[in-house]
Parts: structure tokens; sequence; C-alpha cells
């Protein structure tokens, strides 16, 4: 088969979990709930942290950062989706398939290692409270936020121009919900083999070298929190760690599948369930995770919704 894409006006045809379905209207239904969900709980999170003065510190400010990612990743995938299982028509251009890339790669790389400083956010609070304000001041915080950006959007830049300077063979069918990296490398005429261990380690890396550190964060605050004296603080302490907890097992299991185990222990179904996942499932629960059971959240949300209503 020869290289069909040789120019950028060529397209692929995304071939989502929503065209492999046996309920395609049933999850379209799902979908758009949960999409409308992600924006409005993460748009309402957004809202009270920035109207609210007693969340102006530096586990909120990360917090916000989160859930602006959140929506991001959830809009670059989750309208184009939808709109076209409803146009009955999936095609994405040479060009529309390399910035969803892009913006995907970034938002996810930026997720992983803002996940990483949240966790020592938690770590200095609770095992170095006295020295919280002045290890975590405002300059660290936005110094944190501007890395996770900058580091994952060079990654994400990599990464997109290599993967789409290879030859694609004549089957423009991407089984998978959006341009990523491993359904597209399926597609490549060319040998893709030692890129394809590059996209590994880089994975590995990306992933594991921020988990360690929230490994690490969360096996010195759990020794803290066993010495706590008052059971008050350890309850504070332990629903805090608990719902970042959560948020971190979905991000990192759902991405560890996708980006480091072999291609060869999972299927293009399971790949398109797990992009679901990542991309839709957990911006939606995201905010819920963190907000329903934390008092600060839900009395700032209170007062300004009280404020404007």
């Amino acid at each position: 088969m020869g290289p069909w894409n040789s120019t950028l006006g060529s397209g692929f045809i995304l071939m989502g979990i929503l065209n492999d379905s046996g309920s395609p209207e049933l999850l379209c239904a799902i979908f758009s709930a949960l999409y409308m969900l992600a924006l409005t709980s993460n748009g309402l999170l957004l809202l009270v942290i920035t109207m609210d003065s007693r969340l102006h510190v530096p586990m909120y400010l990360l917090l916000g950062q989160l859930s602006l990612m959140d929506l991001l990743f959830t809009t670059v995938v989750t309208p184009k989706a939808l709109v076209d299982f409803l146009r009955q028509e999936s095609t994405i251009s040479f060009g529309g398939c390399a910035l969803q890339m892009f913006l995907a790669l970034t938002l996810g790389g930026a997720e992983d290692l803002l996940l990483a400083f949240m966790a020592y956010d938690r770590y200095v609070a609770i095992c170095h409270p006295l020295n919280y304000m002045i290890l975590m001041r405002p300059r660290v915080c936005w110094l944190m936020v501007t890395i996770s950006w900058i580091l994952a959007s060079l990654s994400a830049l990599g990464h997109t121009l290599y993967t789409m300077h290879f030859p694609f063979c004549m089957s423009q069918q991407i089984r998978h919900l959006l341009c990523e990296i491993p359904p597209l490398l399926k597609l490549a005429c060319a040998d893709t083999s030692r890129y394809e261990l590059v996209v590994y380690v880089t994975g590995v890396i990306f992933l594991l070298l921020p988990l360690s550190v929230i490994v690490t964060s969360y096996l010195l605050i759990l020794f803290t929190v066993v010495h706590m004296s008052s059971n008050e603080g350890r309850q504070k302490a332990l629903v805090t760690c608990s719902s970042h907890l959560t948020v971190v097992g979905m991000f990192y299991g759902a991405a560890t599948f996708m980006y480091v185990l072999p291609s060869s222990l999972h299927s293009p179904k399971q790949d398109n369930i797990i992009s679901v996942f990542y991309t839709i499932v957990t911006p939606a629960l995201n905010p819920l995770i963190y907000s329903l059971r934390n008092k600060e959240v839900t009395g700032a949300l209170r007062r300004v919704l009280g404020k404007y209503m």
C-alpha cells in the first residue's frame, strides 16, 4: 500500500467507541451528560476559587489549574466526537489531527506533572505546617504551574511533529476516540519500532517520576498522620489526601495502560474504553471528588452563589 498523506490536504477517519458500540445513541446521551457535568462542575470550581478570597491559597490555586486542564482536555475531544456521531461523519483533517494530538498530549502531560506538585503541596501542609506559606509562597506555586505547562508543551510538540512525519498507509481509519500516538503508529508504512521505544521510555519517565514523588509524599504524610495527637487534624488530613489519591489513581491508571503497557497487551476496543475514561469520565468526576467532602469549597460555593443569586 502506498502512502496517501504526503500532503496536508489528506485526512483521517476517527472510528471511536460511538462507531463501535451496540447502543451508540445511549452512549452519546451519556457522553453528552458527562460533558455538561464536566463543564458545569469545573466551571463552578474555577469561579469559586477565583471569586472567594478565602480560597486564594496554594492548594486551591493548584486545584484551579487542575480544573482548567480538565475543562480544556475534555473540550478538545468530546464535542467533536459527539458532533461527528450526530452528523454521521467522522473525518478529521491531517492538520486537525496533529492539533488535537498536540493539545491532548499537552493537557495530559501538564496534569500529570501538576498532580505531583499537588502531592508535594499536601506534604508540606501536613508535615511542615509552620513553613507552609514560605515553602509554598505564590511565586513557587506559579513556578510549579509554569513548569507543568512548559514541559508538557515541549514534550507534546516533539511527539506530535515526529509522529505526523511518518507516511501513513491507505487505510485512513483510526480506531480510537481521538488522534493519539499508539493508534496512529499502527497506520504508518515505515518502521516505527525505534520510535515506539522512545514513546515507551518518555511515557515511563513522564508517568513514573511524578508518581514516585506522589508515593514518597504520601508515605511521609501517612507517617506524620499516624503520629498526630489530634483526631480532628488526622481526619481532616485523611479527607484531603483521599480526594487527591482518588484522582491520582484514576489518571495514572488510565495513562499507564495507554502509554506504558506494551501494545500487545491491549486491543483497540480496550484503548477506546480507556480513552473515554481519561478524556470524558475523569474530567467530570474530578471536581466532584475534590468538592463534595471539602467544607471550604462547599462553603465558598454557597457564599458566591448567595451573593449573585
